[in-house]
């Protein structure tokens, strides 16, 4: 043990460093030899390692999508080359450089946490057996031994004896239970985090062996949790327990702010982000125009939901720019599923506004009243020449009788539309 302490020397005194100033600081409130204090600690060193590692993080999500990209692009390669595995891994490193991505990357986080946590092991591994460790010193080494959460000392094991929980000063029943509760919940966080993103976060679009993968992962972490966790001492579990609920709120942020293209998470984002915009008429956080600059990016190779979106904002008279803002336009051109642009629905045109004489007389009606009309307004033109006559005529062509209507539906309609049955007669001209 000494041997493998001094080969982790220069991480586990930076742990033990950090976890002291912790102790330092919540001793103060719940009293040095709390559990309490210490196991808020361990807590502190995780939230303050995770947060050390998000640029990582970022990285892995942006290296695990770079790898469901290419997937369908690596198995032609796998097919085509199914013989020649040196060709096949030529192709495939070719590809990764075109592309500039790195299968590494997507473990980048995992690789990276791995010394903090087997610093970690070792500290409270030293704690357990009563030698000290780092900047832990006889009276922190003490007041650790000391320290219970729910019963369990912090250094106490699922598989130590009863002699050895006796001698921190607790029962193996307390122990057990309490480890076995932490096991259980690590186990069932870690499989609920592959889970959400196994459902929520991968695109349905394509089938490729890297689902597979994931989907065997999602049973496979969580036995390896349990496994393994029965060898922890329960300050480590609390460690890992503290990082698999991270890992699945940090998780659950980025299938709800940043989802894969092609999954459910992005439908629903989608839908949230289309009520949003038609609502305000503009983008207004950074991340809403980095998700639609991607969109607009991409062109005749978006997907059913990115159309989809794309088709709203049309509907709402709004277009997406390339810079990721959301203007205000008169056409709405909507695409087609093949992502070419469309013409949309027609709009309904309003019937015309008909004049009385139409809705009595009907169109042959209609027809005679807009000649007439059109008589009137030529003989009201104050350069007519043939002006005083007209008014002359037209005294006792106002006192002439109209014709009564004959029976029938068609006397009915002539009556109703100005015309005489038969022959008409010349007017003469009416004498004063």
């Amino acid at each position: 043990m000494d041997t493998i302490a001094s080969l982790f020397s220069f991480i586990t005194t930076p742990v033990s460093w950090v976890i002291v100033q912790f102790h330092t600081v919540y001793g103060a409130i719940f009293g040095a030899d709390t559990g309490w204090a210490w196991g808020l600690s361990i807590v502190s060193l995780v939230i303050l390692i995770r947060i050390c590692l998000i640029p990582l993080f970022v990285k892995q999500i942006k290296a695990t999508r770079a790898m469901q990209t290419l997937q369908p692009e690596m198995k032609k390669i796998q097919e085509r080359y199914k013989t020649d595995k040196q060709r096949q891994s030529e192709e495939m490193m070719k590809l990764y450089k075109e592309t500039g991505t790195n299968p590494l990357s997507s473990c980048l986080p995992i690789l990276a946490q791995s010394p903090f946590f087997f610093a970690l092991y070792h500290v409270l591994n030293a704690i357990a057996t009563g030698s000290t460790i780092g900047v832990i010193n006889e009276s922190l080494l003490a007041s650790a031994r000391k320290a219970h959460i729910v019963g369990a000392p912090l250094a106490a094991k699922f598989t130590d004896s009863s002699s050895t929980v006796e001698a921190l000063g607790a029962s193996l029943m307390d122990v057990r239970v309490v480890t076995a509760i932490m096991i259980v919940l690590m186990s069932a966080s870690q499989f609920y985090t592959q889970r959400q993103l196994m459902t929520k976060n991968v695109d349905t679009t394509v089938k490729t062996p890297f689902m597979q993968q994931q989907k065997m992962l999602m049973y496979v972490f969580p036995v390896m949790f349990a496994v393994f966790g029965i060898n922890f001492p329960v300050g480590v579990l609390v460690y890992w327990l503290t990082t698999n609920v991270w890992t699945m709120g940090q998780q659950m942020y980025v299938i709800r702010n940043n989802p894969t293209p092609g999954s459910k998470a992005q439908a629903a984002y989608l839908e949230r982000l289309t009520k949003h915009v038609t609502h305000h008429g503009k983008t207004r956080r950074r991340s809403e125009k980095t998700i639609v600059k991607a969109i607009v990016a991409k062109g005749r190779d978006r997907n059913e939901f990115e159309r989809k979106f794309i088709n709203a904002l049309s509907k709402a008279g709004l277009a997406a720019q390339a810079d990721g803002t959301v203007l205000k336009g008169e056409t709405a051109v909507l695409e087609n599923e093949n992502g070419t642009p469309g013409t949309g629905a027609p709009k309904r045109q309003q019937p015309k506004r008909q004049s009385k004489a139409q809705r009595q007389g009907g169109p042959r009606a209609a027809g005679e009243s807009g000649t007439a009309t059109g008589h009137a307004a030529d003989d009201s033109s104050p350069t007519s020449l043939s002006k005083a006559p007209d008014e002359q005529d037209s005294k006792p062509a106002a006192g002439a009788k109209k014709a009564q209507p004959q029976s029938g539906g068609g006397g009915r309609s002539k009556a109703q539309s100005g015309q005489r049955k038969g022959p008409q007669r010349p007017k003469s001209p009416s004498k004063k």
